[in-house]
């Protein structure tokens, strides 16, 4: 594949966040901290030296323990544990904490925005002295998410295009149509209290940074940028604030609940079908069964409505790397197990069928398993193939700022606060932007 002018801007801004957080050769440009090329790549079985490894992992994935259950029993010298400590950033700052005190993981599942951070404060290590035969596996795109400088710092997981889950026996109920663009979704949100008034659409969540910033990126937002030594900021830019103000205009007139996702309330909402959508990621299949069992082989899935009828643009809410860290004693043998994770056929196919995710790694694309509906999709066999037509248009920030717990702490801050008080969206992300800005200056960033 030849090289976008979106990969090349990439590169060269992973380039000056590197140069800017002053990250030295351990970090930006040094080695894996090991010798040899690539002996992890491509899930051979070498590394150990006949010496049984154990190494740690942590990942809050639902089911991951068999996956890993399946390279323990081929690999007898390099056993994986597996630990869900936490989940997104809650896991990061509990990296953060464990690498000072020099007892991190091994290895470690870490959501791609979170993963600039991770590198400028030498939490996770350079891998690509034991990959040079995985990143074969990915394309450009994909494996920029884990890539700075040229180096490789964590192998792709998974890629999760934003898209509409609806629950199909209540939209023929109420007698609603699947919205293709957004006045639609509004109108039909408007429609569906005036049939129902314990029902809603859906519900804005204040809580979660990562929902939003998807639904930033459909609509063209690109929150940071860089040019030579200096950054530019544009959270609160008219793309963002366009998204803002239709969410406002939905809680303002009362066609959207106003509790956060994954609450014991949300759950409920649900489950009971007081809640008619979710705008989430392509994992989703794996998390109703948990959030609302009572609805298995009720739901369906769409393309997100578009601001302009036929546009086929979507955000991503989540995706992840698996990372190994600069604390672990066996970095090869860390690398190995990342690397079979992500782009061994078997190992694919039991995240497909244990954790729902849409591979990252091109060949995991076709893998046979896809041509199945998810276990709590069983009404809709092409529900791969859904995934994958939009994932062709799906787009994220051209790179991460290098505070994103700063802006994502923000997000919920100042949502939480417009979203109780009946304050601006539009103040809201004044606000973030202000917050994200003034950490990096005084990180010693130059902001234009």
């Amino acid at each position: 594949m030849s090289e976008t002018p979106t990969r090349r801007r990439t590169a060269a801004a992973t380039a000056v966040l590197c140069a800017g957080l002053l990250l030295g050769t351990a970090a930006c440009g040094g080695g894996s901290g090991g010798s040899g090329h690539d002996e992890a790549g491509g899930g051979g079985s070498g590394g150990s030296g006949g010496k049984k490894v154990t190494l740690t992992f942590w990942d809050w994935d639902p089911n991951m323990g068999k996956v890993v259950a399946t390279w323990n029993a081929a690999h007898p010298d390099i056993q994986v544990k597996l630990s869900n400590p936490a989940g997104g950033d809650q896991l990061v700052a509990k990296m953060i904490t464990a690498h000072a005190a020099g007892n991190g993981p091994d290895i470690a599942k870490v959501e791609y925005q979170s993963l600039p951070a991770l590198v400028a404060k030498g939490v996770v290590r350079d891998i690509t002295d034991y990959t040079g035969n995985t990143v074969k596996d990915y394309d450009r795109t994909t494996l920029s998410s884990a890539e700075f400088q040229g180096k490789v710092y964590g192998v792709p997981q998974d890629f999760a295009p934003l898209m509409l889950f609806y629950r199909a026996d209540l939209f023929k109920k109420y007698g609603l149509a699947v919205p293709r663009t957004w006045d639609q979704y509004a109108a039909e949100a408007r429609a569906l209290r005036g049939k129902d008034p314990a029902a809603h659409l859906t519900n804005f969540d204040a809580a979660d940074p990562g929902w939003f910033t998807g639904l930033a990126q459909q609509a063209g937002a690109d929150w940071w940028a860089a040019d030579g030594n200096s950054w530019k900021v544009d959270i609160d830019g008219a793309a963002t604030r366009k998204v803002a103000g239709f969410w406002q205009q939905m809680v303002k007139d009362g066609s959207v609940a106003k509790n956060p996702s994954f609450s014991p309330e949300w759950n409920k909402q649900m489950n009971d079908g007081s809640l008619l959508t979710w705008i989430s990621g392509a994992w989703a299949p794996a998390q109703l069964g948990g959030i609302a069992p009572a609805t298995k082989g009720k739901w369906a899935v769409a393309p997100l409505p578009a601001w302009t009828a036929g546009d086929p643009a979507t955000g991503i809410w989540g995706g992840s790397a698996t990372t190994v860290t600069t604390d672990s004693a066996h970095p090869r043998q860390a690398a190995q197990f990342a690397s079979w994770l992500n782009t061994d056929a078997t190992a694919l196919t039991e995240q497909v069928k244990q954790i729902n995710i849409y591979p990252a790694a091109t060949s995991g694309r076709s893998l046979p398993v896809l041509k199945a509906a998810p276990a709590f999709f069983p009404n809709q066999p092409d529900f791969y193939d859904r995934v994958a037509q939009v994932a062709s248009g799906a787009r994220s920030f051209p790179m991460w700022g290098p505070n994103v717990t700063v802006t994502f702490t923000g997000y919920t801050d100042a949502f939480s606060k417009a979203l109780q008080s009946g304050g601006s969206f539009s103040g809201a992300l004044t606000t973030i932007q202000r917050a994200s800005v003034a950490d990096m200056k005084k990180q010693g960033f130059t902001v234009g």
